[in-house]
């Protein structure tokens, strides 16, 4: 088949270059002639393990391209997805703004020749299938399409794996020809029995929101845990991986740390509230999970004056992480971003590397300053702070970090570190829900 592809960013670029994968002959667009000339040298935009390999392997073989030119994109597919991005509104309601979204619609119309399937794979409010095809038929009243809802589940640093092994394919439709294209295109997984949900473009819609802010309230839910956990004594660590077992709770996401944060999680949570608001319902559960998230960002602050000995001015911190995640260079809504600034205010002096997201904290936090390795940013500090997982960090040699720093903070706001090894070897020693 042919797809279109509309929006080279975090989606669409991992979406294009997986399709192109499954065998499709895939045409990327965007407006910005800047990202499209690197990404036709080979150069990603984004850092993602393995998308690199993919993207180059495909354009090799001409299975996957990339233009500015929306009628290249439109014209002949099958399908065109729009994957453009969908920031929280400026208006401050926590609703997406659907700007990209209105005219990523109009562009496509205009040069629809032949039956297409329109597929919102950007994270919209309920309402946007019907929205879409309202501006493609305002516009171009002779076109033949249908709408369709497919959201995007996608763990940034594990993008190409979620992509092809699904845990569901979400499929909002209402047309059964375009039930048939989609799951063609989907075929490629070649299982022998896939992980489809097949339902309305309103269900699907609300899904992708529901999906991840349920994910945030879990996150929300073991932080909680963690700060109890540290009142009485117990070990947070060991009641994540407890309650994990029971199947109806499951594993995933029950680390404790700095909060969330990313391109998704603040948004959507925002943006179902927003939803809810509107219609007159109210997620409790989920805005005490933002408040939550919001006051972990403090609580985090809090520890790292303690490990200074109650105040950092005048000291100077070594921040291990800057992205909001290991195995990504995204820092939006990073604890970073408001940890870092928060110390700096403070009085310290703070120091910090990371292996893929210093470009871009170099940009939003100008006042600390960066160095090359983890070492560099243990070297005659007062403190350590780990604020990403990476698991480079993990195997770092706590004894020579001691030997470089000044001080013996060390706040391991990730609890990568065994705390009593850590004790013994002389750091002033606090976790999340540990220590």
């Amino acid at each position: 088949m042919k797809i279109g592809v509309i929006g080279t960013g975090y989606v669409g670029a991992v979406s294009g270059a997986c399709f192109a994968k499954f065998g499709h002959t895939v045409i990327c667009g965007d407006t910005n002639a800047e990202k499209i000339e690197a990404l036709k040298a080979g150069k990603i935009p984004i850092y993602e393990p393995g998308l690199d390999i993919i993207v180059m392997e495909n354009v090799k073989a001409g299975r996957l391209k990339f233009t500015t030119d929306t009628k290249e994109v439109v014209t002949g597919a099958d399908a065109v997805f729009i994957a453009v991005g969908t920031p929280t509104s400026r208006r401050g309601d926590g609703f997406a703004d659907l700007k990209y979204v209105k005219q990523a619609a109009k562009d496509i119309a205009k040069h629809l020749t032949q039956y297409t399937v329109i597929v919102n794979k950007s994270t919209v409010p309920v309402g946007t299938a019907d929205l879409v095809k309202k501006i493609i038929k305002e516009t171009n009243p002779k076109a033949k399409f249908d709408v369709a809802s497919n959201p995007e589940f996608l763990r940034e640093g594990a993008a190409i794996r979620d992509f092809e092994f699904p845990d569901k394919i979400v499929l909002g439709t209402s047309s059964a020809r375009a039930t048939e294209i989609l799951k063609s295109i989907y075929q490629a997984l070649s299982r022998s029995e896939m992980p489809f949900v097949i339902t309305n473009p309103v269900t699907a819609e609300l899904i992708k929101y529901a999906n991840n802010s349920f994910l945030a309230v879990k996150i929300s839910f073991i932080n909680e845990m963690a700060n109890l956990c540290e009142v009485v004594g117990a070990d947070v660590i060991t009641l994540g991986r407890a309650i994990g077992m029971d199947g109806r709770i499951a594993k995933s996401f029950l680390h404790p740390g700095p909060g969330w944060g990313g391109s998704c999680f603040p948004k959507d949570v925002d943006a179902l509230i927003a939803i809810a608001k509107e219609k007159g319902v109210q997620l409790r559960i989920v805005e005490a999970a933002k408040e939550t998230n919001r006051d972990q960002r403090i609580r985090m602050i809090n520890k790292i004056r303690k490990v200074c000995g109650g105040s950092v001015r005048g000291k100077t911190i070594g921040v291990l992480g800057l992205a909001f995640k290991q195995d990504t260079d995204d820092m939006r809504e990073a604890a970073a971003l408001i940890i870092i600034p928060a110390l700096i205010e403070d009085g310290a002096e703070v120091i910090a590397f990371d292996p893929q997201a210093m470009e871009v904290s170099k940009t939003l936090i100008p006042d600390a300053s960066y160095v090359e390795n983890e070492y560099e940013a243990c070297k005659g500090v007062d403190a350590v702070v780990v604020l990403t997982e990476w698991n480079q960090f993990g195997g770092l040699n706590l004894k020579k970090m001691k030997r470089l720093m000044r001080g013996n903070g060390l706040a391991d706001l990730r609890n990568i570190y065994d705390p009593e090894v850590a004790k013994k070897i002389g750091f002033n020693y606090t976790g999340v829900g540990r220590g």
